[in-house]
């Protein structure tokens, strides 16, 4: 447990949205980066990039959906500087463990492989294919990207048939 006691109000409100929706970064880097270390240096850029605009959110939208944009785009960003993509280790994906402890070993590897497929996408499939997992709607896909609702829906069912090809 974190002491408070010496942290302003912010950072406390700060700390415990991101303990809420710390689940939301895990996902986001592991989708984006394909090795353990390069995921952990993702989440930790996400957050930082995060605790930044932090004092710019608003409230006009749910945190978690202003969590997704600054972290997506902070991926897409995080993706492009690297230009080095190193090679799946299998042994180090497998000990990022963003799910619950009770999943069976079945479920565990059906996860290890959609990641490894995710990965093998672009960054703009990689967000829909995000979106859609968090069950948003194509008026919300849209609304994130940027793009119109059709747009959005095409690609959307575009990068479903990518991914279902990669499994």
């Amino acid at each position: 447990m974190l002491d408070y006691s010496n942290m302003s109000s912010l950072e406390k409100e700060f700390l415990e949205k991101i303990e809420k929706h710390k689940g939301v970064i895990f996902k986001i880097s592991k989708m984006y980066m394909d090795n353990f270390e390069d995921q952990k240096d993702l989440f930790q850029e996400i957050t930082f990039q995060v605790w930044k605009a932090y004092p710019t959110f608003e409230g006009k939208s749910q945190f978690s959906t202003w969590l997704y944009r600054v972290a997506l785009n902070t991926a897409i960003i995080f993706l492009k500087s690297e230009k080095k993509r190193s090679f799946i280790q299998n042994d180090e994906v497998e000990n990022f463990k963003i799910i619950a402890d009770d999943y069976d070993d079945d479920q565990e590897k059906k996860l290890t492989v959609m990641y490894k497929a995710i990965q093998q996408l672009n960054e703009i499939d990689k967000a829909l294919i995000f979106y859609y997992l968090q069950d948003y709607s194509g008026k919300e896909i849209a609304e994130n990207m940027g793009i119109t609702e059709v747009n959005a829906r095409v690609k959307l069912n575009r990068a479903k048939e990518k991914l279902k090809q990669l499994i």
